[in-house]
């Protein structure tokens, strides 16, 4: 019996019960093993949860904010397609970015604003962030290197969005879960994203058994041989 029957209840549960470990876990079991993003990626702070369909975002170094006379009219355009990018997030996507070296922030506290206001559930760059204490009184979900104040305008350009990415040699194609706490930022490939949610669900409920029993003093070993969970 399936557990939801859309996003927002698969979301739901899967703030409610569920962290980054159990899903990793579960996609090793189907032999998905590289499916974490770099461990460079962290949430702005501790609490901060995510969990939505991804919206891949690809940019590049840039070295002055515009360039007139540029055989490619992006060169023309300050921020390159950054600003269509982020009009174009639809409710329970998170704006993912990788591409460009990590030498200037790559999202703020203005595009927060307008992503919120988009219905996107997060952001995740694959580089720093500014405006930091902004960020954190929006509340808005933000995974980052960290925080660094130095603008893009000169220095970085989007080149194209809703195209697959990769970050650290993992995957990411549009529409995609993407699901991000403080253990770290997993992606859930679409071709096994009702299996995965359903296995970990199973095993977190498992896991709560396995810890009464340890809890009541029974041995790792004998919890281990009866529920095949530790």
């Amino acid at each position: 019996m399936q557990l939801w029957s859309s996003d927002e209840e698969l979301f739901s549960l899967a703030k409610k019960e569920l962290f980054t470990c159990v899903v990793g876990d579960v996609l090793d079991q189907q032999n998905r093993l590289h499916q974490y993003l770099p461990p460079e990626i962290r949430p702005l702070s501790p609490e901060m949860v995510l969990i939505g369909r991804a919206m891949p975002v690809l940019a590049g170094d840039a070295f002055q904010v515009a360039v007139d006379d540029s055989r490619n009219p992006l060169s023309g355009k300050p921020f390159g397609l950054m600003l269509e990018a982020l009009d174009d997030l639809r409710p329970n996507e998170i704006y993912i970015s990788t591409g460009s070296s990590p030498r200037n922030a790559l999202w703020g506290e203005l595009m927060s604003v307008r992503a919120l206001k988009c219905g996107a559930r997060g952001a995740i760059l694959n580089g720093y962030v500014r405006d930091t204490r902004k960020i954190l009184s929006l509340g808005y979900p933000t995974f980052c290197f960290g925080s660094y104040g130095q603008d893009s305008a000169p220095r970085y350009k989007v080149h194209d969005f809703r195209i697959p990415i990769e970050i650290g040699g993992v995957h990411i194609r549009p529409g995609e879960i993407l699901f991000g706490d403080i253990d770290g930022v997993v992606v859930i490939p679409a071709e096994v994203e009702k299996e995965t949610f359903t296995l970990a669900l199973e095993k977190i409920r498992g896991e709560q058994t396995v810890r009464e029993a340890l809890e009541n003093g029974t041995s790792a070993v004998d919890a281990f041989r009866k529920h095949g969970i530790m």
